[in-house]
């Protein structure tokens, strides 16, 4: 019998890197088009680059730190809670564990059996799975959460940095378009292909709305050109 593969289990982590990875192509190339569009020396683009890429893998790592952080305090208030229950009201929660399982499809006798062998095996572990849905594939987990959005938007934030140093400048809107729209073809794809989903989709989804973005951006800096010496 060959190894089933469940993807589930890269939740955590895939999503903070695709998010991070992403927010660092979108926003910095977005920045950089920007100041493109109203800059005709490649100095400032640069700067403002790799401000932009600094400032946005900070505030990528604490603002997934500080969220994430929340979704673990209330999972452990959650636990606390089914603790207390568990201690004070054991007949009560086995009943409820074993209408769970009788909602879910076995009748009331094989329910009552199941509900009891785990409450004998670990109480606390079945509740939290069962009733709360919280397990350890699921778990928030908020450093790993923070250096994994903070590492990748780093790296997805130094590509358009690259193309603004090495990109001809007088066509640098369109080198960066060209650009970010390959970077974010295929972080999808391997978005897509680590996650287990369809390529194509996440391809097309993420390109759309990097283009809207980046055009948006590039409209913007159109509007207040000015010449930076």
């Amino acid at each position: 019998m060959q190894d089933e593969k469940h993807y589930g289990i890269r939740s955590g982590w895939l999503r903070a890197a695709v998010l991070g990875a992403n927010d660092g192509i979108l926003s910095t190339a977005s920045l950089v088009i920007g100041v493109a569009a109203a800059s005709t020396t490649r100095e400032p683009i640069i700067l403002a680059g790799v401000a932009g890429l600094v400032a946005g893998a900070l505030s990528m790592a604490a603002g997934e730190y500080v969220s994430v952080s929340s979704q673990a305090d209330l999972e452990t208030a959650d636990l606390d809670r089914e603790r207390i229950e568990l201690e004070e009201m054991p007949e009560e929660e086995l009943l409820e564990l074993a209408q769970i399982y009788k909602e879910r499809g076995l009748d009331s006798n094989l329910a009552l059996q199941v509900a009891k062998q785990l409450t004998a095996h670990n109480a606390l572990e079945a509740h939290a799975r069962d009733e709360l849905g919280i397990n350890d594939i699921t778990q928030a987990k908020p450093l790993v959460a923070a250096l994994s959005s903070g590492a990748s938007f780093v790296f997805g934030g130094l590509l358009p940095v690259l193309v603004a140093y090495f990109g001809s400048l007088q066509y640098m809107e369109y080198v960066q378009y060209i650009f970010a729209v390959v970077f974010l073809a295929l972080l999808g794809a391997i978005a897509a292909k680590a996650g287990g989903s369809n390529i194509w989709k996440a391809i097309l989804r993420i390109s759309f709305w990097g283009t809207v973005a980046m055009a948006i951006t590039a409209l913007i800096g159109h509007l207040f050109e000015v010449n930076v010496a």
